[in-house]
């Protein structure tokens, strides 16, 4: 009898330890994430490694409505900078700049001569971030991108901690005193502003001054960029395409006009084959070519 009580006291005594160690108790020392896990998570957050990059539009990709770019009335001129779960980047013409890149809202983006792109660092704080608010993206958030190559897009940490999309190593700004999609008067202010093509150079940079009427016909020289609209006559929705080469549409088989600033070769099939049409210039009914909801891919030079 006493060799069985024994026993059972032993017993008890190792389930009781096990339970305790299970539970956390016993030990004095707090629980805490494994070591370098926050500076690694410091490190995603600061280079961008935690955002999700997207091919297409915002719409297609089924953002909410009144998030992100869209966010702010489009009346109204940005006053802040604000992190939003989603910003989009899309390869556009905005008056005589073309190509330029713009927002979700059709707002024009600028990158600042006094900022650096290699490495990537923004000098624009205070003051100068109400008059030019950064285009920030909250951790975890989404960039989406219609037109712009995704080998050419980041974000670099701000002095406040804020994360700013970068375009060719340029950080992007919003213009406070452009009010309405299209606008581009921040363009050369200080003659150190400018619109931000989709590679990261300056917008309107030996481009022929005027923005040119839609539909005005053929222009001089090889196209670098497009603009589709899914309407004739230039009706919205729309996205942009730019680049060298051979270039798929993120939407395709949904064009109906374009407009583009030179040459280019539109093709039926994805990859660009299938058939094939050389345009020059703004086409504001594509049917009249045979093209209507046909063009899948754009040749570029």
């Amino acid at each position: 009898m006493f060799r069985k009580h024994t026993a059972a006291l032993v017993t008890s005594a190792a389930l009781g330890a096990l339970l305790l160690t299970a539970c956390g108790g016993g030990d004095d020392k707090e629980s805490s994430a494994p070591a370098g896990a926050t500076a690694a998570q410091d490190r995603a957050n600061a280079t961008g490694q935690d955002l999700n990059f997207l091919s297409g539009t915002a719409k297609k990709n089924n953002a909410p409505a009144m998030t992100g770019d869209w966010a702010n009335d489009p009346g109204k001129p940005a006053v802040k900078p604000e992190a939003t779960r989603w910003t989009q980047l899309t390869a556009s013409r905005a008056g005589a700049l073309d190509p330029v890149v713009v927002n979700g809202a059709g707002f024009t983006l600028y990158r600042f001569d006094k900022d650096t792109a290699s490495p990537s660092k923004s000098t624009c704080d205070g003051a100068c971030a109400v008059t030019w608010p950064p285009v920030v993206v909250a951790p975890g958030g989404k960039i989406f991108l219609d037109g712009v190559d995704r080998s050419k897009v980041g974000v670099v940490k701000r002095a406040d901690g804020t994360r700013q999309v970068t375009v060719g190593g340029w950080p992007v700004y919003r213009f406070a005193k452009d009010t309405k999609p299209g606008d581009t008067k921040g363009q050369g202010v200080g003659g150190t502003w400018f619109g931000v093509t989709p590679d990261g150079k300056k917008a309107g940079e030996g481009a022929a001054s005027g923005s040119g009427a839609a539909g005005t016909g053929a222009q001089a020289g090889a196209a670098t960029s497009v603009v589709l609209f899914d309407e004739r006559a230039f009706g919205d929705p729309s996205q942009g395409l730019a680049g060298k080469g051979c270039r798929n549409v993120a939407r395709d088989d949904v064009a109906s006009s374009l407009q583009a600033r030179g040459s280019l070769k539109i093709w039926s099939e994805r990859d660009c084959t299938g058939r094939s049409k050389v345009v020059s210039g703004d086409v504001a009914d594509l049917a009249a070519l045979g093209f209507d909801n046909t063009v899948s891919s754009v040749f570029f030079g």
